[in-house]
């Protein structure tokens, strides 16, 4: 995989991080050039990016992570924020592509949270912070439909949301995934959402009617 972070003592902790971790890295990047370079050259699994970049710091990691999807579908490309910023992570859900993640810098500490994560999106998954789903589902509205949740309920959409399986809700919460089937279910009918076969798409339906 390829780390893209201007910092130079972050890139290379992360890097060495991932390394001990069994996840080899081809190379470490500063900017958003070098990186759409580097990923050309080494047609990495996966990219770590930060989503702000030289020369202005505002959108070039995002904006890199963007023409990665157009150019190279096939690569995950996980975006880590220094901040919670809901709506730079809802602009990568929106994209409606696979292998796909927005990430808090806190997170990288936690290896076991990052390298899943990683390995979520190299599989094709979208994966989205916890802390910008939580955001979304605290959210009130007029007539807020997911009142009509259990807390349960919550609990396994809050999950699903961020990209788990039915497998992975049930090992995080606890539960049987029958008993992890049942809740969705349930959830999906009262939020009108239909549960379709693909985790995927499951959990971008799930996103776009949190942020509705």
């Amino acid at each position: 995989m390829i780390v893209a972070d201007d910092a130079a003592l972050f890139r290379v902790g992360v890097a060495r991080l991932l390394g001990d971790a069994g996840i080899e890295v081809v190379a470490e990047v500063g900017d958003a050039p070098a990186l759409l370079g580097a990923v050309a050259a080494h047609r990495p699994d996966a990219v770590l990016v930060d989503i702000r970049m030289p020369p202005t710091h505002t959108t070039e990691g995002l904006d890199a992570a963007r023409t990665l999807a157009q150019r190279h579908p096939d690569v995950g490309v996980l975006v880590l924020s220094a901040h919670l910023e809901p709506h730079f992570a809802l602009s990568i859900i929106d994209a409606d592509s696979g292998g796909t993640g927005y990430l808090l810098k806190e997170r990288v500490g936690d290896v076991d949270e990052l390298t899943d994560a990683l390995r979520r999106v190299v599989a094709g998954g979208v994966v989205v912070d916890p802390a910008v789903v939580a955001q979304l589902v605290g959210r009130r509205r007029v007539r807020n439909p997911l009142d009509a949740l259990s807390d349960r309920e919550r609990d396994v959409l809050a999950e699903m949301a961020q990209g788990r399986s039915n497998h992975g809700v049930g090992e995080r919460l606890h539960l049987s995934e029958k008993t992890v089937e049942a809740y969705a279910r349930s959830a999906f009918t009262k939020l009108g959402l239909v549960a379709g076969p693909d985790d995927n798409r499951r959990v971008l339906a799930v996103l776009a009617y949190l942020r509705g």
